[in-house]
């Protein structure tokens, strides 16, 4: 896939109106509102919550961030992430939020893919690996044990998030695990929230003892085809540096770099 710059531009600006400003809540009891300058989802209880899209400047910036960091006090919010993309302006909006308190995670790359092209790719499993749908709560803790595994932590908050969704909103998310026999190895779901153009491709993670086999491969190509069935043009993914590489080899183009800044107290 080669996209030109002018292209790209405007397959930035679309998702920052679609997936960022026009947000929809990523969970059913998740909330989205634009509150100030600023569009913020909060979830009740463990889950993600944090804003998605801004709308600052030099002059407005210190006073916004101080409205979410009362907001995170007021409600007791033990978990507040501000996702600050490279284009977002005031230029030194990074340092604003740091010196309020917010601290950066590694950054991620937000990378696009056309989902037509990704579609086709012909990947096969390796020997003895199946792919299986999550459906339920028992295949959810697989995925969890996946991650666990992959990344080397425990999210209980991302359990109950995909957890609600394969629950009570099934038509917006499809999330699979390769089994090898009885062992879950690797894991990853795709978000296509109706009318979207974007599908969110989100976990890809893979036990360590099974990486270089193909299986992160074979789970893009898999959800890739589950977006086109949709007819979502696009496939967005927030890359790792692990990942990227790949992601680009597959065809992935670089839309910017994006930074989660979380709230420290």
């Amino acid at each position: 896939m080669t996209i030109d710059r002018a292209e790209l531009t405007g397959i930035r600006d679309r998702y920052d109106a679609l997936m960022r400003r026009d947000a929809r809540p990523d969970a059913p009891d998740a909330r989205v509102e634009r509150v100030g300058r600023v569009v913020r989802q909060t979830f009740p209880g463990p889950g993600w919550s944090g804003v998605l899209w801004s709308d600052l400047d030099e002059e407005t910036a210190d006073a916004e961030i101080a409205a979410q960091v009362a907001f995170i006090a007021e409600n007791e919010v033990s978990e507040f992430e501000w996702k600050l993309y490279a284009h977002d302006r005031p230029a030194d909006l990074g340092g604003r939020l740091r010196a309020a308190g917010f601290v950066p995670e590694p950054a991620e790359t937000l990378m696009v893919g056309l989902t037509a092209e990704l579609a086709e790719l012909s990947v096969e499993p390796p020997e003895g690996v199946t792919l299986r749908p999550v459906t339920d709560e028992a295949g959810v803790d697989l995925m969890m044990a996946v991650h666990a595994r992959a990344f080397g932590t425990a999210r209980p908050g991302l359990r109950e998030q995909v957890l609600g969704m394969v629950r009570d909103e099934p038509e917006c998310i499809a999330a699979v695990v390769a089994m090898a026999g009885g062992t879950p190895v690797s894991a990853a779901r795709v978000e296509m929230r109706p009318g979207t153009q974007f599908a969110g491709l989100w976990g890809g993670g893979t036990d360590p003892l099974w990486r270089g086999r193909g299986i992160y491969r074979l789970l893009v190509a898999h959800r890739a085809r589950l977006a086109a069935e949709r007819g979502i043009p696009y496939l967005q993914v927030d890359a790792s540096q692990d990942s990227r590489p790949i992601l680009e080899r597959l065809g992935f183009e670089v839309l910017g770099v994006t930074v989660p800044y979380v709230w420290a107290g």
